[in-house]
């Protein structure tokens, strides 16, 4: 994985702009693993692409995320700070190899959740229609007593049981903050969604930045491809120099 230039940050973050986030994560993979084929990428386990975006997050804004979130019980805002490193989390996967469980008499087949699943349910509106078409697309195979079952007869314990194995095998694609209110001390876990966090920082620093080519093109003449071939410290002088 390589980091990304300004330019090809902002030629990702223009791209993605009407897309969902599942492809906005897919196109910041491909701009850092110029290598790597789009099915390559994209059959990744969610767990597997996060990872490699929490890294890409580091080489363009560092290793220290600040978040907001809102305490369920009272309400408070809470603002807090923590660093990659602290939801890294360990995997058992070496490959994109289909995984196996046996519960009650059943044996099933699965693989892991990938990007294409979850483009897949992103028009859904029901969760729970989503989550079990995302399911039943990842189960290859189903037999009860020897005998093939189809996913529609698979009791709903069984279903729970495979979607909490796939979290323990693929652990970062289910990340938890562990959070207290300050105000009335309700304790909690709050989901983080790498992909959502980090485009609403690339989005906020791209529009940031376009600003900046605005004033330095209109103050000196230059072109947008000089200013943002400059590095953001020479940029902020010249804006600097300017009063901006």
């Amino acid at each position: 994985m390589m980091a990304l230039s300004t330019i090809d940050l902002l030629n990702v973050w223009e791209h993605g702009l009407d897309q969902p986030l599942a492809k906005r994560a897919l196109s910041l993979l491909a701009s850092a693993h110029p290598d790597a084929s789009p099915n390559e990428l994209a059959k990744l386990s969610i767990g597997q692409r996060d990872s490699k975006l929490l890294m890409l997050r580091e080489f363009a804004f560092g290793s220290n995320l600040e978040c907001i979130a809102t305490c369920p019980t009272c309400k408070e805002q809470l603002e807090f700070a923590f660093r990659t490193d602290e939801i890294r989390a360990k995997s058992e996967i070496n490959s994109i190899e289909p995984h196996s469980l046996e519960l009650d008499g059943y044996e099933i087949q699965f693989r892991l959740p990938n990007s294409l699943d979850l483009i897949a349910i992103s028009n859904f509106d029901d969760i729970h229609s989503a989550r079990n078409l995302l399911l039943k697309n990842c189960i290859l195979r189903v037999t009860r007593d020897g005998k093939i079952e189809s996913f529609e007869n698979v009791l709903e314990e069984v279903i729970e049981a495979v979607s909490a194995r796939m979290s323990e095998i693929d652990p970062q694609a289910d990340t938890k903050l562990s959070l207290v209110c300050p105000s009335c001390e309700h304790a909690w876990q709050a989901d983080f969604d790498i992909i959502s966090f980090f485009w609403r920082e690339i989005d906020a620093w791209a529009q940031r930045t376009l600003l900046e080519v605005v004033y330095l093109a209109s103050a000196y003449g230059w072109r947008e491809a000089d200013i943002l071939n400059m590095s953001p410290w020479r940029r902020h002088f010249y804006l600097g120099a300017l009063g901006g």
